[in-house]
């Protein structure tokens, strides 16, 4: 990344929680320019400030009568369930044996990992999503392909080998120890190598033995900035299981506590069955929850309370889900994370929910100094979003009055189509033809 250029439209970032700021949390240039410099933010404000001291002969790309947000943050994915999505009728129990292990024994063939990356990642920036936190398979050989494809387009990913020495099949079964080793190994090669970031995946704890649990979490330990990633109670007979395989937890969080996966930068998918002690226990470690609303609804696992986990100072993401998830635009998972919230007797304004999409994930992963913000020297990711990208959306938005109202009908009635650019490190990586 390199040289200077600008990208002018209608900005819109966060400073902050809406829910702790209100207002104050948004900023919003209606015509703004953000001047990017060797793939970093160099400056934002009023274009009518910043044009006339621009050095000649810089690029401008001109997105007037657009919307232009930091790329979006997705915070819980499987790569591997790209060929899944809109599978029928299961819950997740079920969903894991009938789709998700036939479809994940095929990434033991590098050259089918290899496809499924590509398309993956190709198809989270359609969506502008610009960073990713995803579960590859037990095949090593699944985390060098997506990390390989991610690294190509100079994406932030984050990954891991999914750890599994039990109640699963045994084409899909690896002892603790080969699983620590295969982590190790990955880690070396690929954590902090560009914008790559490795995370220790035990897929969820009824899948692991003891054993391997207490590697993983010796693992998250003893490498410093790495992630750890893994399910927490999406599903009631799933919460059921894990209190029968380990009867001395006090609950399924206390299984991940006790193993030592609980801290800064571990990042626990669902969280739909879990009480105030668990909230409690996850704000003092800094762990994260990724609030996963299309596969909640879709595998019918429950309603997560946003408000509960805010009011325990829990950190919160988005995450997709997919395949369990049914699509891969952030537009559209907001578009279910607001009739959750309904469903719960709770408010998701539009603002709090592109927050969460944005800065709010990128706290929940601690990159907030990084990404997720245009503030000044941020990785310069961007979403580029058409207000009249479908008839319906461009009716709707000619008689909207207000940002708000303009990004709510973008939430509710947008999915990819309204992506009309995404950017990397201040370079376009994909844009609608």
């Amino acid at each position: 990344m390199s040289g200077l250029r600008a990208i002018r439209g209608e900005i819109v970032h966060f400073l902050g929680d809406p829910a702790d700021l209100g207002a104050d949390a948004l900023a919003h240039f209606p015509d703004g320019l953000l001047i990017v410099r060797d793939g970093l933010v160099a400056e934002l404000g009023p274009a009518a400030d910043l044009l006339p001291r621009l050095p000649a002969g810089t690029t401008v790309d001109d997105y007037r009568g657009k919307l232009v947000l930091p790329g979006f943050i997705d915070t819980h994915i499987h790569y591997a369930q790209t060929d899944i999505v809109a599978s029928y009728g299961e819950q997740v129990l079920a969903w894991l044996e009938k789709y998700t292990y036939p479809t994940e024994r095929r990434f033991a063939d590098p050259a089918h990992a290899a496809a499924v990356a590509e398309f993956f990642c190709d198809e989270l920036l359609r969506n502008g999503t610009t960073t990713a936190m995803a579960f590859a398979t037990v095949h090593p050989a699944s985390v060098d392909a997506l990390f390989a494809a991610a690294r190509k387009r100079h994406m932030r990913m984050i990954a891991g080998k999914v750890l599994m020495d039990r109640n699963c099949p045994d084409f899909l079964r690896d002892p603790a120890d080969g699983g620590d080793a295969e982590s190790k190994a990955l880690i070396e090669r690929w954590h902090g190598r560009d914008r790559l970031l490795y995370a220790v995946t035990p897929r969820f704890a009824p899948t692991s033995t003891p054993a391997q649990m207490a590697l993983a979490g010796r693992l998250f330990a003893d490498h410093p900035g790495v992630y750890l990633q893994s399910h927490l109670a999406e599903n009631e007979r799933e919460v059921a299981w894990v209190a029968r395989l380990y009867p001395e937890a006090r609950s399924y969080l206390d299984v991940y506590e006790r193993y030592g996966q609980l801290g800064a930068r571990s990042v626990f998918a669902h969280c739909v069955w879990i009480d105030d002690t668990d909230r409690t226990r996850l704000a003092a470690t800094g762990a994260a929850i990724s609030f996963c609303p299309t596969s909640n609804l879709f595998l019918g696992s429950g309603l997560f309370d946003l408000d509960r986990a805010h009011a325990a100072g829990v950190r919160v993401g988005l995450g997709t889900d997919v395949g369990g998830g049914t699509s891969f635009s952030m537009l559209q998972t907001l578009n279910e994370a607001y009739k959750v919230q309904q469903l719960r007797g709770q408010r998701l304004p539009v603002e709090r929910g592109f927050y969460l999409a944005t800065r709010g994930g990128a706290r929940s992963l601690y990159l907030d100094d990084r990404i997720g913000s245009f503030d000044t020297g941020r990785e310069a990711d961007l979403v580029v979003l058409d207000p009249a990208a479908t008839p319906l959306l461009a009716r709707r938005t000619a008689v909207a009055t207000t940002l708000a109202e303009r990004l709510f009908a973008l939430m509710l009635l947008g999915d990819d189509r309204a992506v009309a650019a995404t950017w990397v490190m201040g370079e376009p990586a994909w844009r609608r033809p």
